[in-house]
């Protein structure tokens, strides 16, 4: 895995073993850019996210792990007069875009002959997680924090996953993990592993095929970030294969009870020391240490991007209003609506909607 970099010291991910951090100075792995994509070398006979496989970054011997990930319809709706597309990642199997980094990952852990392996989410990912383990024979362990949806830990618990509920903020949550992780458990983290990364990239790939070229913007949620990270990645390599002319404008929402990217946006440096991990209705943005913060405000400022963070009464107005639509969707996808609202008569279209989890999986 010579693509795939040390953050910190620049070392390659190794030839053998799953750590989840380097295994010399403690960095989070990385790529310096996606695997190239090559639309030669785009495969319509094999499905979903797996016909971008070799934009995957896999290695030649992982197997296609594949439960109807990818492929998610794009929809257009009115909205303030605009025509907006909506990316309608809540169809994915397990109700969420995090399959496509789990189908992505758990190729991988088999490929490294991984048997047993724990993760820690709010819900959407744990979800992901266990339902991708189960269909490859992989023995998984939950650790969610205590103020998760009852509905997410269910759906983690029926794919035969063990949940380990954490009182306490998220962050307790991946304390928690880490010291599981210390005393010999293999790491599945959706957060540190980066082979989640193309992954979610195969939405973009989706985007510029269901378009015929980039959107002008994109606005989506924000917790750990790595969606919008990684769909501005993966429209660099298609402007690196020459296949788009530009770059959309990346937009990033938070919510403002948990808003340590916009923070950074907006004050610097100070900001962040009057960020809270506060409670708020969009539980799976509440993050307060984004692992890849600095990479994701890197790369949304070079697309001339920004962020928001909504405020809690605005939060299911945005769901009330999606709703009428026909899009239902939980209340973290439901942060993107107040965002949208604000940059629909400014932003270059066409402009795409990213909408994350079902609202079949939230339990108000």
């Amino acid at each position: 895995m010579t693509d795939i970099l040390c953050s910190n010291c620049h070392r390659p991910y190794p030839a053998e073993g799953t750590p989840f951090r380097c295994t010399t100075c403690g960095g989070y792995y990385d790529w310096p850019e996606l695997p190239p994509y090559q639309e030669s070398r785009v495969d319509t006979t094999l499905p979903g996210i797996w016909r971008f496989r070799h934009a995957l970054g896999l290695p030649a011997e992982a197997p296609q792990v594949y439960l109807g990930e990818g492929n998610t319809p794009l929809i257009w709706a009115k909205v303030l007069g605009k025509d907006i597309a909506f990316k309608l990642e809540f169809l994915n199997p397990t109700g969420s875009f995090k399959d496509r980094g789990s189908a992505a990952l758990v190729s991988f852990l088999l490929s490294r002959g991984v048997k047993t392996a724990v993760e820690d989410s709010s819900g959407n990912a744990g979800a992901s997680y266990a339902a991708y383990a189960a269909r490859a024979g992989i023995r998984a362990q939950v650790f969610v924090p205590d103020y998760a949806s009852g509905p997410k830990r269910r759906q983690i618990e029926a794919y035969g996953a063990q949940v380990v509920r954490i009182p306490g903020p998220r962050s307790n949550t991946s304390e928690a993990v880490l010291r599981a992780v210390e005393s010999g458990e293999i790491y599945a983290s959706h957060a540190y592993m980066p082979f989640c990364l193309p992954g979610y990239a195969t939405a973009a790939y989706e985007i510029f095929e269901q378009l015929g070229q980039a959107p002008g913007a994109v606005i989506c949620p924000v917790g750990q970030g790595n969606l919008l990270l990684s769909i501005g990645r993966g429209f660099q390599a298609l402007k690196k294969a020459g296949l788009v002319d530009r770059l959309p404008v990346l937009i990033g929402v938070q919510a403002l009870a948990c808003a340590p990217v916009w923070a950074l946006w907006r004050y610097g440096p100070t900001g962040l020391g009057w960020v809270a991990e506060g409670e708020t209705l969009a539980e799976g943005v509440r993050v307060k240490y984004p692992l890849r913060g600095d990479a994701l405000l890197r790369t949304v400022e070079e697309s001339g991007g920004m962020f928001f963070a909504v405020a809690e009464e605005d939060i299911p107005l945005g769901a009330d209003q999606l709703a009428r639509l026909g899009l239902y969707v939980e209340p973290t996808s439901a942060i993107v609506w107040n965002a949208l609202q604000q940059v629909v008569e400014q932003m270059p279209g066409p402009l795409v909607v990213m909408l994350t989890g079902s609202g079949l999986k939230y339990q108000g």
